[in-house]
C-alpha cells in the first residue's frame, strides 16, 4: 500500500515526509523519462511509515484546457465554470492518476494482482476517473467524507436536513456556485466500482444530491496511540494540561481560578454555523446566567481563526514570576487576529456582552491558532491540552463523521455532540437510544430550526456534570474510553475489505461486459 499527495513541499523540508533516494528508484527515473510525471518518494512519518509519494502537479496546468476537455469528452464532467482551488485540485488529480497507470506498468501488474485504487474527497476525483480508463484492470473507489452540495447548503444557511428530500442538486450547485466540483463529485460516484462515504447521515445526502446511494459506509476510525500510557504517565499530563490552561486563564483575565474549575473546551475548523460554535457560545451566555450553577465554568473556544501573532503583552505577563494583577489587555483572546473586529466569535460574544467580568461563574476564552506546540502562549500541542478537560462539546449542524469527538472520548474526556454527526449517531447505536452523558457521550437531538433548545440542553447537560459526585464522573470518564476503544481501526478496517472486495468484483463485471 501507498499514498499519493501534493508536494506542496518542494525544497522545503516537510516534518511529516522522509525522502528516500533508493526507494522505488528505477520506476521513478522510468516515470519522469516516459510518463512525463515528476515525483520524491519516501516514508511518512507516522506509525508504520507507509510509502508517500509526493507529486509535482504544477507542470499540468499547461494541459489544462486539454484536460477539462478529455473530462467533459469522457465522464461530462463540467470544468466551464471552475474557480479556485478546482483548477489545483484537478491538476493534482490527474497528476496521480498518471502516476497509478506509471507503477501499474512499470511493475507488469496484472488483472490477477487485484490493486485498488482509492480516492478521497472531491480533490481526487479525477484520478479515479483517469484509472478507469487508462488502467481498467485496477478497481476504483471514492469515499466522500461530505458532499459538496451538503456542506455548501448548510454553511450558506439554508436549511438542510428538513428539505433534503426536495433539493435537486444540479440546480442547487448554479444557485451556490460550485457546478464544477459537484460535477466531478457527482460523476465519480456514478463511475467508480465502489462508491462510499463515512457515515448514514452523508449516505441519504449522497442518495439525494448525488443521486447515487452509496454502496458502503466506511467509519473514520483512528489509532489511540497518541494516548499517554500507563495510568501514572496519562495523569501526570492531565495535571500538566489543567495547570496550563489555568496559568493562561488566570493570568489573561487576572483570576484565581482553582483546579476545582469546570474546564470545557470545543475545537475543529472553523466552520462558524456547521461545528456549531454559535451555539457553544449561546450556551455558555445562557449558563452564565443560570443561578443553578455552583461551580466556576471555564470555557475555551480552540479554533483557528485569521491569526497574525501570539499577544506580546500576555506573553510578558506569563513570564512575569510576580504575577498579574488584573486582566491582560482584552481577557476573552489569546492571539492578535486579522481583521479582529469582523471576528465571528468575538462579534458573538460582544452582542451578549461577555467580557469575562470577575463576577462572571463562566467565562470563555478564544484560542484562534493552530495548536502545534510553539503558539507563543500555550506552547503545547492541541492534544497536550485536551487532556485536561473535564467535558467537551461539539454541537454540530454539518458533520459527516466526527475526529473532535472520537479524540475527546479517546483522552477519557465525556464529550456532548449531536446527531447530525455520523459519531453521535453512532454512539446513540452503541446504546441503542440517545446516549447520555453518563456513557460517555451525550448525543443531542438537531435540525434545521431547534437552535434554542439545543442550546438550553447544553447548558443543563453542564449543569447536571457539575452536580454529578466524583464517582460519577469518573464513571463517565471510564464509559468515553470505552467508546473510544469500540471506534480503533481494528473495529472498523472490515468495511474497507469489504469495500475493496465490492470494488474488485465490480471491477470483474465492468471488464467482462467490455469484451
Amino acid at each position: 500500500m501507498f499514498f499519493i499527495g501534493p508536494d506542496f513541499w518542494k525544497g522545503k523540508k516537510n516534518p511529516l515526509f522522509k525522502e528516500s533516494k533508493t526507494l522505488l528508484k528505477g520506476w521513478r527515473k522510468s516515470a519522469q523519462e516516459y510518463d512525463g510525471v515528476s515525483f520524491r518518494v519516501g516514508r511518512w512519518q507516522v506509525p508504520g511509515e507507509p510509502i508517500a509519494i509526493l507529486v509535482d502537479f504544477k507542470p499540468f496546468f499547461e494541459q489544462r484546457n486539454e484536460i477539462f476537455g478529455w473530462a467533459w469528452e469522457n465522464f461530462h464532467v463540467d470544468s466551464l465554470n471552475a474557480y479556485g482551488d478546482y483548477d489545483e485540485s484537478l491538476m493534482f488529480s490527474w497528476a496521480a492518476g498518471k502516476v497509478v497507470e506509471s507503477y501499474y506498468k512499470f511493475f507488469g501488474l496484472t488483472r490477477e494482482d487485484n490493486v485498488v485504487f482509492q480516492a478521497h474527497e472531491w480533490q481526487t476525483c479525477l484520478a479515479a476517473l483517469y484509472v478507469k480508463k487508462f488502467v481498467p484492470e485496477v478497481a476504483t473507489i471514492f469515499t466522500t467524507h461530505a458532499t459538496t452540495i451538503g456542506r455548501s447548503i448548510a454553511g450558506n444557511n439554508k436549511p438542510l436536513y428538513d428539505y433534503l428530500s426536495s433539493y435537486n442538486g444540479d440546480q442547487m450547485a448554479a444557485e451556490l456556485n460550485v457546478q464544477a466540483k459537484h460535477s466531478v463529485e457527482k460523476q465519480a460516484a456514478w463511475n467508480v466500482d465502489c462508491f462510499t462515504t463515512v457515515s448514514e447521515i452523508t449516505g441519504k445526502e449522497c442518495a439525494e444530491l448525488l443521486d447515487k446511494p452509496a454502496d458502503e459506509i466506511l467509519m473514520n476510525g483512528f489509532e489511540n496511540d497518541f494516548v499517554p500510557s500507563p495510568a501514572a504517565k496519562f495523569n501526570e499530563a492531565r495535571k500538566t494540561a489543567r495547570t496550563t490552561l489555568l496559568k493562561v486563564a488566570n493570568t489573561l483575565m487576572g483570576t484565581d481560578l482553582g483546579d476545582d474549575t469546570i474546564i470545557i473546551s470545543t475545537g475543529g475548523r472553523y466552520e462558524y454555523q456547521n461545528k456549531g460554535i454559535n451555539v457553544f457560545i449561546d450556551a455558555m451566555n445562557r449558563l452564565r446566567w443560570d443561578d443553578r450553577l455552583e461551580k466556576d465554568v471555564l470555557a475555551f473556544v480552540m479554533v483557528p481563526a485569521w491569526m497574525k501573532e501570539a499577544r506580546e503583552d500576555l506573553k510578558a505577563a506569563l513570564k512575569n514570576k510576580k504575577g498579574q494583577e488584573g486582566p491582560v489587555g482584552d481577557p476573552r483572546i489569546t492571539h492578535v487576529l486579522h481583521e479582529q473586529d469582523n471576528d465571528k466569535v468575538l462579534g458573538q460574544m460582544n452582542w451578549l456582552d461577555m467580557h469575562n467580568r470577575p463576577e462572571d461563574k463562566v467565562k470563555v476564552i478564544f484560542v484562534p491558532c493552530y495548536l502545534d506546540g510553539t503558539d507563543g502562549i500555550f506552547n503545547k500541542q492541541y492534544y497536550e491540552l485536551l487532556i485536561g478537560n473535564d467535558l467537551t462539546i461539539f454541537p454540530s449542524y454539518y458533520e459527516p463523521w466526527g475526529y473532535t469527538p472520537t479524540e475527546s472520548v479517546a483522552f477519557h474526556v465525556p464529550c456532548i455532540t449531536t446527531d447530525l454527526a455520523g459519531f453521535g449517531l453512532w454512539a446513540n447505536s452503541l446504546v441503542g437510544r440517545m446516549s447520555e452523558i453518563e456513557d460517555g457521550v451525550k448525543t443531542i437531538h438537531r435540525s434545521d430550526y431547534n437552535f434554542d433548545e439545543v442550546s438550553n440542553t447544553i447548558r443543563d447537560t453542564i449543569l447536571k456534570f457539575s452536580q454529578m459526585e466524583k464517582k460519577q464522573v469518573t464513571a463517565a470518564r471510564r464509559n468515553a474510553e470505552k467508546v473510544a476503544e469500540k471506534a480503533l481501526w481494528k473495529h472498523f478496517i472490515k468495511y474497507y475489505y469489504e469495500a475493496y472486495d465490492k470494488a474488485l468484483t465490480q471491477r470483474n463485471v465492468r471488464m467482462a461486459n467490455d469484451k
